[in-house]
């Protein structure tokens, strides 16, 4: 993710694949989260890999898709919101980001 210094810092792990799985970038959070699955050398092996089931064919089906996922997870005393989304350049597109950002186990909810 050297092309947008900020991404390298961010406090939220980021993660990108092809349309076909293959993670193509992962910024130093994310590198930090997957260490015990290889951290950085987990760039240019597929994602799918990385989920057992029943995760891995609901992945998979998403990404088919092309539908955003959204959800919270709990470890460790840690939540986290997880966004997995498509994305494109010029309108083609080009695979799935996930956001994994830690938040509050108690959070403000507000209706504007």
């Amino acid at each position: 993710m050297a092309n947008h210094s900020w991404v390298g810092e961010f406090p939220g792990g980021i993660t990108v694949c092809d349309p076909n799985g293959i993670i193509l970038e992962m910024n130093a959070r994310a590198v930090r989260a997957f260490q015990d699955q290889g951290g950085e050398k987990l760039i240019g092996t597929n994602l799918l890999d990385c989920h057992p089931e029943p995760a891995r064919t609901k992945l998979q089906r998403l990404m088919e898709a092309r539908q955003t996922n959204v959800y919270t997870i709990e470890k460790a005393g840690i939540k986290k919101l997880i966004y997995q989304a498509p994305w494109h350049k010029d309108g083609k597109y080009c695979g799935f980001v996930e956001l994994s950002l830690e938040i509050p186990v108690q959070m403000p909810h507000f209706v504007r």
